[in-house]
């Protein structure tokens, strides 16, 4: 429950003045021994915690994923796998698990969405990283069009979604191989471009470097470029950018 909600339940009479002040006494941080979660980090940026279930003991998991639930009323998860998602159902049967994206992930119904994001992919090879970029705006609470395959190598097809990549408050371009579309969207839209290279190509690519340089190297203005396979990063990036549009009445 964040600052606000109390205030709320406090003002409406839902909770008393020794409940309200018990939440606000508790410490900017959860130590749980192995893992210190950030219960004011929503509070201070505008976006809770978020779980790295990768690499994760399960124990350690299911604890995170049951304290931030029981804190926010819903959580994201990223980079889970299929045996995660398996361990989580068990304790929350309600939970989401996308085997494309590999976001695991308990939301909060009728949530309401803003703006316009466009994520954007070179090709369907790409749509993973994609993938994790659009759920993690829309978690968010941004609203997303997704405009797959769209690469340099049939530039008609980025071309017949123009208005629609235009028409966003920022977009999410992703691409393997050489990297190229970054540097295309740039030059056709006023907003800011996000590019996230991905590690998908052929021994040159080099897990992703190539497509990491050209967009680093880019000639076109507006573009910034976030880690190798950072759909997370570019869709968190890509709120940021949306939520302050809306606020400033440029957004729809």
């Amino acid at each position: 429950m964040d600052t606000q909600e109390i205030l709320m339940q406090f003002k409406n009479g839902e909770m008393s003045l020794e409940e309200a002040e018990a939440y606000l006494k508790r410490q900017p941080f959860e130590d749980m021994g192995y893992a210190k979660l950030d219960s004011h980090r929503k509070l201070r940026s505008g976006f809770a915690e978020v779980i790295f279930c990768s690499g994760k003991a399960d124990a350690h998991l299911k604890e995170i994923f049951r304290h931030l639930y029981e804190e926010e009323g819903e959580v994201l998860g990223t980079r889970a796998s299929l045996s995660q998602y398996e361990l989580i159902k068990k304790e929350f049967p309600q939970v989401q698990y996308d085997e494309i994206s590999h976001i695991l992930k308990i939301e909060k119904e009728g949530k309401k969405r803003i703006g316009r994001i466009a994520v954007c992919t070179a090709g369907t090879a790409d749509i993973p990283v994609a993938e994790e970029a659009a759920q993690t705006a829309e978690y968010f609470g941004s609203n997303v069009d997704r405009i797959y395959d769209v690469g340099v190598s049939g530039i008609h097809r980025l071309m017949s979604r123009l208005d629609v990549i235009q028409s966003a408050n920022c977009v999410v371009a992703v691409a393997g191989m050489e990297g190229a579309l970054a540097s295309v969207i740039g030059g056709l839209v006023s907003n800011p471009v996000l590019a996230v290279p991905t590690s998908v190509g052929y021994g040159a690519n080099m897990h992703g470097l190539s497509a990491l340089l050209t967009m680093i190297n880019s000639c076109a203005n507006g573009i910034a470029v976030l880690n190798i396979d950072n759909g997370y990063g570019a869709g968190y990036m890509a709120t940021q950018i949306n939520r302050l549009a809306v606020r400033q009445g440029d957004g729809v």
